[in-house]
C-alpha cells in the first residue's frame, strides 16, 4: 500500500534578503533576478511633495520636465524619493507620514519590495519646513571650528534620519575662486585646507546620523569663467589637483562619503557628467571609491541641452552612465525609456547599466532597504496613531530648544569683528539708530537655500515656521535700557535715494549708528546672493554704499554690520566707521548672536574664510595668488586685500612668543616639529585661532606665496598662555609637478604662524632635504597640533 505524506517547505529567504552576508554579494544576487526594466528603474528619482494632509506624496511638476506617470512607474520599482519635504511646506509629522504612505506603496508596487531613497537638501540645515536654520556654510568656514560643524551635521541627519530621510545633499566643497559667484555662500571659503576640513567634519557629522552625504560639486564649479554660474571652467590640471581636489580627497577618505554629486560645468571642453577620467578613472580606479555618483539635477539632460555633447536623451544617458554617474536626479529622463532604447539597440551596454545598479542596491542594503524586516515607520512616529492624521499635525517639532542653541553657538562663533576703533563693545548708549535694509527683515539671515527662502517664498501664505528675530529686535532686546530706533533708508538693490533724510535724521539723534546692510537671498536673478545670483562686481548692491558714506558724513559712530552672502567692496568703512562685524547668513539664531558681539557678552572670535576686497573690481582674486597675482609695479590694478584670509579681531589681545624648532632639517619623508606659546595678555576673555602658512619661496612650478596648511583655536582667560606643540610631515608640502605628479621637492621653507594670513607673528626656516619623492591621496592631510594651557 502506498501512502501519500504531504511535505511542508520552508520558503527560501532569497539571498538578497540574507543578512548574514556582505552587501554585494547581496546586490549580486538582486540583479540576477531582475528584469532591463527593473534594473533601469532603480537608477533614477521621481522628485516628488509630501502631503500636508498625511496621504501619499505628489510629483512634483517642474518647468523644465514633462509631468512624470508615478502610477505607471512603480511596478517596475524606484530608485529615488527626491525632496518629498523640501518642495512644499508641510507639517514634519504629515510630511513623515505621507512618506511612509508612499514607501509601503513603492514597495508593495514592485516584486521585489524594494523601498526608494529619499534625500534631501541640508546645505544650511534640513531643508524642511519648521527645521532649524543654521548658519550657511560661509559661516562654517568662518568658525574655524571642526568639532562644532560635526555636532551640527550630526543634529540635522538627526533630524532628517527620524522622519525618513536617508541621503543629504550637501556638504558643497566647492573652494572659492571668483567671489561674484552667487553660490560663494554656499562654500567654506577660498583656501582647499580649510574648505577640506571643515567639509570631512560635516561628512562626519552627517554619516553618524546614518545619512549618506553627498559631496558636491565634483570638480570644478567654482572656477567658472567670470564667476557666472554653470559658465565653463577654464582652470588647469595644476589647479584642479591642488585647489579644487583635495577637499574632495579629504571628505571621502577621512569623512567616509558615501556619494558625490558632479558638477554641472565643462571643463576644457568636457562635462563633468560625461568625464570618464574623473568618475571613474580618478574617483573610483585611484581614490577607490565604492559609493554612488549621482546627478546634479537635471545634469544628464544638460548634455544634450546645455553642453551639446549628446545628440538624444539615449546618448545622453549613455555617456553619464559610461562616465561613471549612477542615478538620474530629481526626476526621470534620459535614465527612463530612452536608456531602455539604447540599451536594445546595443548602443549602451547592459554591463554598464548593472555596473551602477550594484552600487546602488549595496547602498540601500547598508541603508536596511532590502532587509526583510524593513519598516517603513521612522523613529518619530514610532508608536504614533497612523490612522488619524489631524492628530500627529505638530507632535515632531524640529526647531528645539537644543537645536536653536547649537544654531546660535555657531552663529556666535561665526561673526567676524573686522574693524574697531574702541567704541565696541557698546557700553549703555542711550539712543541707538539701527538703520539699513537688513536692519527690520526676518530673512536676512537666512541664505537660499534655508526653507524660507528656498520654498517658502513660493508660499507666502504660509508661516515661515521659525522664529527670525531681526536685528533691530534683537538690539532693543540686548540693550533694555537703551532706546532702538530704526529706518531702512533703502532697499537691498533699491536705485533711488528717497529714504535716506529718515536715516540721517535718526543718525545725528543717536549715540551710535548700527548700519545694517548685505544680500537677500534668493534663486535665479531673484536675490543679490544665492544659485544663480551672480554679481558682476564686488561693490554693495544698489545704493547701499551711497547710504554708507552719507550715514559716515554725519559724524555720528558707525557700527557696519554686514547680513550678507558674500565679501564685498567696504568702500570709506575700512578706514572710516567706529566698527565693522561681518556675518555671513548667520542663521535663525545669527542677530542675537550680532547683538551679543555688539554688547560684548559675547567674545568675537570668527575668522575670515574669504578675503574682503579693497575695491569692487579686482576679481578674480586670492590669497592663494604667487607672486604674479600680487601687486605689482606692471599692472594699475591692486588685488590686495582690505582684510585678509583669516583676519578676525577680538576684545584682548594676545602675544606671540618663544619660538623653537626641534627639527629644522628632514628629508622629504620626514616631519618638522616646532612650538611656540600664545598668551592671552588683556584683560577679557578671548579665542586667538593660530595658523599654519607655507611658503615655498623656489619650487619646480609656480607656488602660492603662501597657503594654510594647520590651525587651532585657543580659548584663554586673562593672562593664561597656551604652548602649542606643531608636527608638520613633509606631505603638507606637496605640490602637482610639471609631469602632473604630487611630489614632495627638497629645499627650503617657511613655516609661518600668525593670526592670519596678513598678521604672521612667527616664522620658523625648514629645510627639506633627500630625493624629490612622489606622494598620492594616500599621504599625510594633516599637522598635528598639541596644547597646554598654563
Amino acid at each position: 500500500m502506498t501512502h501519500n505524506v504531504a511535505v511542508t517547505t520552508e520558503p527560501t529567504t532569497p539571498l538578497w534578503r540574507d543578512t548574514t552576508l556582505d552587501h554585494e554579494t547581496r546586490a549580486d544576487a538582486l540583479i540576477a533576478e531582475m528584469t532591463l526594466q527593473e534594473k533601469v528603474a532603480q537608477l533614477f528619482g521621481v522628485w516628488v511633495g509630501a502631503s500636508d494632509e498625511g496621504g501619499e506624496v505628489a510629483p512634483h511638476q517642474h518647468e523644465m520636465e514633462e509631468a512624470v506617470d508615478f502610477e505607471a512607474l512603480l511596478p517596475h520599482g524606484l530608485g529615488q524619493l527626491t525632496r518629498p519635504f523640501g518642495t512644499a511646506p508641510v507639517d514634519p509629522a504629515l510630511g513623515a507620514l505621507s512618506l511612509l504612505r508612499t514607501q509601503r506603496r513603492i514597495a508593495a508596487g514592485n516584486r521585489f519590495g524594494i523601498p526608494a531613497v529619499a534625500h534631501e537638501e541640508c546645505l544650511a540645515g534640513f531643508a524642511a519646513w519648521g527645521a532649524t536654520a543654521y548658519p550657511v556654510p560661509l559661516a562654517w568656514g568662518a568658525t574655524f571650528d571642526p568639532a562644532l560643524v560635526r555636532r551640527m551635521a550630526r543634529a540635522i541627519g538627526q533630524d532628517m534620519r527620524s522622519v525618513g530621510v536617508h541621503q543629504g545633499l550637501a556638504p558643497v566643497l566647492d573652494v572659492v575662486r571668483d567671489a561674484r559667484w552667487g553660490r560663494v555662500e554656499e562654500t567654506m571659503g577660498e583656501d582647499p585646507y580649510l574648505v577640506g576640513t571643515l567639509g570631512t567634519a560635516y561628512v562626519q557629522g552627517l554619516e553618524s546620523a546614518g545619512i549618506v552625504a553627498t559631496v558636491k560639486h565634483f570638480v570644478g564649479y567654482s572656477a567658472s569663467r567670470a564667476g557666472r554660474n554653470l559658465a565653463p571652467v577654464g582652470m588647469g590640471p595644476r589647479e584642479c589637483a591642488d585647489v579644487m581636489l583635495p577637499p574632495f580627497e579629504m571628505a571621502l577618505r577621512e569623512g567616509g562619503a558615501r556619494s558625490v554629486m558632479h558638477a554641472y560645468t565643462d571643463t576644457d571642453g568636457v562635462p563633468s557628467a560625461a568625464d570618464e577620467q574623473l568618475l571613474t578613472g580618478l574617483l573610483r580606479d585611484t581614490w577607490g571609491f565604492t559609493g554612488t555618483v549621482v546627478a546634479d539635477y537635471f545634469g544628464v539632460g544638460f548634455l544634450k541641452t546645455l553642453h551639446g555633447v549628446a545628440a538624444t536623451w539615449g546618448e545622453a544617458a549613455g555617456a553619464a552612465l559610461t562616465a561613471g554617474v549612477d542615478v538620474e536626479l530629481p526626476t526621470v529622463k534620459a535614465f527612463g525609456q530612452p536608456l531602455l532604447d539604447a540599451v536594445a539597440d546595443g548602443k549602451v551596454s547592459e554591463a554598464v547599466v548593472d555596473r551602477a545598479l550594484r552600487r546602488v542596491l549595496v547602498q540601500k542594503a547598508q541603508l536596511g532597504l532590502l532587509d526583510t524586516g524593513w519598516d517603513a515607520v521612522p523613529r518619530a512616529l514610532a508608536g504614533a496613531d497612523l490612522g488619524d492624521p489631524q492628530a500627529l499635525r505638530g507632535t515632531v517639532v524640529l526647531d528645539t530648544a537644543d537645536r536653536r542653541a547649537l544654531a546660535r553657538e555657531v552663529a556666535e562663533q561665526a561673526v567676524v569683528l573686522l574693524r574697531n576703533d574702541g567704541t565696541l563693545p557698546l557700553t549703555r548708549p542711550a539712543r541707538i539708530a539701527v538703520v539699513g535694509p537688513t536692519a527690520d527683515t526676518a530673512t536676512a539671515v537666512l541664505g537660499c537655500y534655508a526653507f524660507p527662502v528656498h520654498v517658502g517664498q513660493r508660499h507666502p501664505e504660509v508661516p515661515a515656521g521659525l522664529e527670525l528675530p531681526t536685528l533691530v529686535e534683537s538690539l532693543r532686546a540686548e540693550f533694555p535700557g537703551s532706546e532702538v530706533v530704526t529706518a531702512p533708508g533703502c532697499g537691498i538693490d533699491d536705485t533711488g535715494t528717497g529714504g535716506f533724510a529718515e536715516a540721517v535724521e535718526l543718525a545725528r539723534g543717536a549715540d551710535v549708528v548700527v548700519l545694517a546692510l548685505g544680500d537677500r537671498a534668493g534663486l535665479f536673478g531673484r536675490g543679490t546672493s544665492g544659485e544663480g545670483c551672480d554679481a558682476d562686481s564686488l561693490a554693495l548692491p544698489g545704493v547701499q554704499e551711497q547710504l554708507l558714506n552719507t550715514l559716515l558724513d554725519t559724524g555720528t559712530p558707525v557700527v557696519l554690520t554686514l547680513l550678507a552672502g558674500r565679501p564685498y567692496a567696504l568702500g570709506r568703512a575700512v578706514r572710516e566707521s567706529a566698527a565693522v562685524v561681518q556675518s555671513f547668513f548667520p542663521g535663525e539664531e545669527g542677530t542675537p548672536a550680532i547683538a551679543g558681539v555688539l554688547s560684548g557678552r559675547v567674545a568675537p572670535s570668527g575668522r575670515l574664510p574669504v578675503s574682503i576686497p579693497n575695491g569692487p573690481g579686482a576679481q578674480p582674486s586670492t590669497y592663494l595668488a604667487p607672486r604674479l597675482g600680487q601687486v605689482n609695479g606692471v599692472s594699475n590694478i591692486d588685488p590686495t586685500p582690505a582684510f585678509g584670509f583669516g583676519h578676525g579681531l577680538t576684545y584682548t589681545s594676545f602675544d606671540w612668543s618663544d619660538l623653537t624648532v626641534e627639527r629644522a632639517t628632514v628629508r622629504t619623508d620626514g616631519e618638522a616639529e616646532l612650538a611656540f606659546t600664545v598668551r592671552n595678555s588683556g584683560d577679557r576673555d578671548g579665542t586667538e585661532v593660530a595658523q599654519l602658512y607655507l611658503h615655498d619661496p623656489v619650487a619646480s612650478v609656480v607656488q602660492p606665496v603662501q597657503r594654510l596648511i594647520g590651525f587651532v583655536r585657543l580659548a584663554l582667560a586673562p593672562g593664561q598662555a597656551a604652548r602649542v606643540r606643531v608636527t608638520v610631515p613633509a606631505d603638507l608640502a606637496s605640490f602637482t609637478g610639471r609631469d602632473g605628479r604630487r611630489i614632495v621637492e627638497p629645499g627650503e621653507l617657511e613655516l609661518r604662524l600668525g593670526a592670519s594670513g596678513t598678521d604672521l607673528r612667527l616664522t620658523a626656516k625648514v629645510t627639506l632635504t633627500g630625493p624629490v619623492r612622489a606622494v598620492d591621496h594616500t599621504r599625510r592631510l594633516h599637522a598635528d597640533f598639541g596644547v597646554t594651557t598654563r
